[in-house]
């Protein structure tokens, strides 16, 4: 059975210019909420799984490596994606710039971390990771991708197949919904 998007809390809207046109009156209803369900809800539901699986993994590399959940995806979205500016972290990690400044400044104290001068934009700092924290990120990668086969192996394969579409289009509508521009 499918439904119908406002039944789930989905504003109706539609694409104009390459941002989401969203009806206003969808999201501020003058006519009261039908009740919560809270365990239902799947922003709820995500934000508790995400926590939970985060600090399944976290109480591995926090004893090893003394690293805070926030300094892990510093060094994660680094390793895949850096060198790259602070700002774009927070865009990678969806944490907020004060979050980030501290993991960051935590992990170039801790030796992980080495903040540079953008060679072509001199005001601009540039993070990558040191030898160290790359050590590290590659002595946690193997922790994390046996804990998401442990988790996956609960699904069979075409529903990993199906899960990895879903989040890719829930992700997708949730930047458009909240604006940001598209990722490189």
């Amino acid at each position: 059975m499918t439904a119908h998007p406002a039944e789930l809390g989905i504003a109706h809207g539609g694409l104009s210019d390459g941002r989401l046109d969203i009806d206003e009156q969808d999201l501020t209803s003058s006519t009261p909420p039908s009740s919560l369900i809270l365990e239902d809800y799947l922003p709820y539901r995500l934000s508790v799984l995400s926590n939970l699986v985060s600090r399944t993994l976290a109480r591995l590399y926090e004893q090893r490596f003394g690293l805070t959940v926030a300094e892990w995806r510093i060094m994660a979205v680094l390793a895949r994606f850096g060198p790259l500016s602070a700002n774009a972290v927070c865009d990678r990690t969806a944490m907020d710039k004060v979050q980030v400044s501290r993991a960051v400044a935590r992990a170039v104290d801790n030796g992980l971390v080495d903040r540079g001068i953008d060679a072509l934009d001199r005001r601009r700092s540039v993070l990558t990771l040191t030898s160290k924290g790359r050590g590290i990120h590659d002595q946690i990668v193997p922790l994390a991708v046996n804990l998401q086969a442990t988790l996956l192996g609960s699904l069979s394969v075409e529903e990993n197949c199906r899960l990895n579409d879903m989040l890719t289009r829930l992700y997708s509508r949730a930047r458009e919904l909240h604006g940001a521009p598209e990722e490189e």
